[in-house]
């Protein structure tokens, strides 16, 4: 459906406040209680699949809607980078099963909107401090999400960015560097590399869209089963039940100095926890009863992400959306990448090669991870802090 041809009757201008939108000069909705507050928890489970807390809310809501609520401007709103040119033809082969594998970045400039949210120096330079490969099996039933630590040491092969700029291969150096040397065609090439299998996707979203995505939800609920303090990602939990609005959500996806061990390890446990939580409370929010909420999200979600050329349309989006909103978190197997931490610097870790191999194997083959895989590698001492609530 074409963007002129999507009708828009019921949809409030935007600025006009109905119930449970947010109070004049906060991210607070009506009517709901302020940081931290807690809540009965809620049940029942959503039936729509969000890829990583940084950018499925949003695509699941737009898919989800089959058409009516889009401004044509929000096809505007979104940025794509043309993964596939700048790659060329030395790749990985595409699998043409039915499974689709999408590399999901978080990112984070340093700079501008992000420099004010806490967890690293104002350098001006852009990190991705999450990357997790995404596996939807085929029939699009179930799915398999592997998060790769940043602090990963690799060897970086050599890669030409999105402007056409070459940069050397590099040894030893962490995973995210990748990013930061050549955006998102550089660590395309290196997720690539390390796993052998084709990235058919790419979606990024940057940390100011991820609180501003998780405000226009209304929050998510979570419980702590310990208490969290990391002055540097500014977060204060007490260990229970709370609603977290979106710098609180921000604070605990990058938290790595409140719990567990203190390494990155235990940030991806604390993520995958939060994601499932998102994919649980999501239907249940009020999202899809609500234009004017149903429009907000859509604003803030097309904003935030960055796509490959491929799903760089909200109607492309849409599509690849509808294809995966059947997936509930119960039928998400969520790990990290098998590795085991560096004898010679602590702070980093070494890919577990043998056991890594039968991650990627499994997915090339659109077959399950093996639990032999992840058996007695790293995992950071966080599993379980927080859960769903």
């Amino acid at each position: 459906m074409s963007a002129e041809s999507m009708p828009q009757a019921g949809i409030p201008e935007p600025g006009i406040p109905e119930p449970g939108s947010a109070e004049p000069g906060t991210s607070r909705p009506r009517g709901r209680g302020g940081r931290g507050s807690r809540r009965k928890p809620r049940s029942g489970r959503s039936k729509a699949l969000l890829v990583t807390a940084w950018t499925a809310a949003g695509i699941v809501v737009l898919g989800g809607t089959g058409a009516g609520y889009l401004y044509f401007k929000l096809n505007g709103n979104l940025k794509s980078v043309d993964i596939n040119q700048a790659l060329g033809s030395e790749r990985p082969m595409k699998v043409d099963n039915g499974s689709v594998n999408i590399l999901v970045l978080g990112s984070d400039t340093r700079s501008g909107a992000n420099k004010e949210l806490g967890g690293g120096t104002d350098d001006g330079s852009a990190r991705s401090d999450t990357a997790m490969v995404v596996h939807v099996y085929e029939g699009h039933k179930k799915a398999s999400v592997v998060s790769i630590p940043r602090d990963t040491l690799i060897d970086r092969p050599a890669c030409t960015d999105t402007n056409g700029t070459k940069h050397s291969a590099a040894s030893g150096v962490m995973f995210n560097s990748a990013y930061s040397t050549g955006g998102a065609a550089c660590a395309v090439k290196t997720v690539e590399s390390l796993t052998g299998i084709r990235m058919d996707h790419y979606l990024e979203v940057d940390f100011s869209g991820f609180q501003k995505l998780i405000d226009d939800l209304g929050g998510v609920t979570v419980t702590t089963t310990k208490n969290i303090e990391d002055a540097e990602s500014h977060l204060h939990l007490k260990a229970g039940t709370h609603t977290l609005a979106g710098k609180q959500a921000l604070g605990l996806v990058r938290t790595r100095h409140g719990v567990g061990d203190g390494s990155d390890l235990g940030r991806i446990q604390l993520q995958q926890a939060f994601v499932k939580a998102l994919v649980d409370q999501v239907k249940q929010i009020g999202v899809l009863t609500s234009p004017k909420k149903l429009y907000d999200l859509a604003d803030t979600a097309t904003k935030a992400v960055t796509t490959d050329s491929d799903l760089g349309s909200v109607n492309s989006l849409m599509d690849f959306a509808n294809g995966l909103k059947g997936i509930g978190s119960s039928h998400m197997k969520m790990v990290t990448m098998p590795v085991q931490y560096d004898p010679a610097n602590p702070n980093r870790v070494v890919i577990a090669e043998a056991k890594a191999k039968q991650v990627w194997t499994a997915l090339s083959n659109d077959l399950p991870i093996p639990a032999s895989a992840t058996k007695g590698t790293a995992t950071g001492g966080a599993k379980g802090v927080v859960t769903a609530s």
